[in-house]
């Protein structure tokens, strides 16, 4: 049976570098390795606050970038109970191409091609952070 979850050893130097280049990018206002950086999990975004309505209260970008290549990149904005999300991976998944889109509102288990067409990780995070500021243009501006 096929693994449905990008997997193997997370790419800890790919992460870091991820990190300092989206600490480069207008809507993002810190980051941090989560649970914390002698054994991360995860690269955790957060993003300015500022761009976004009262509503939202949070938003952050979930990185998670393996040696092979896969990803997983999760958007999520916080609204009171509620959270508005959505997940680009790249990973073998049966009936799917293997880099695709979880829509959002909820990330849903349903997946459409990702779109992107990157394969290199700093195209995929811009990409994603591209996508993330026409959001917050369109929705919130």
């Amino acid at each position: 049976m096929t693994d449905e979850r990008p997997g193997g050893p997370l790419d800890v130097a790919t992460l870091e570098v991820l990190a300092r280049r989206a600490g480069e990018h207008p809507i993002v206002d810190g980051w941090e390795l989560r649970p914390d950086a002698v054994s991360p999990r995860r690269l955790e975004l957060r993003l300015d606050d500022g761009q976004y309505p009262a509503s939202v209260e949070a938003a952050r970008i979930d990185v998670r970038w393996f040696e092979g290549g896969d990803y997983a990149v999760h958007y999520l904005e916080r609204r009171g109970e509620d959270t508005w999300q959505c997940r680009w991976d790249r990973h073998p998944k049966p009936g799917a191409p293997g880099a695709h889109f979880h829509p959002p509102p909820d990330a849903a288990p349903e997946v459409e091609p990702s779109g992107f067409g990157a394969t290199h990780h700093l195209d995929v995070l811009f990409a994603v952070l591209d996508w993330v500021g026409g959001r917050i243009e369109r929705i919130h501006g």
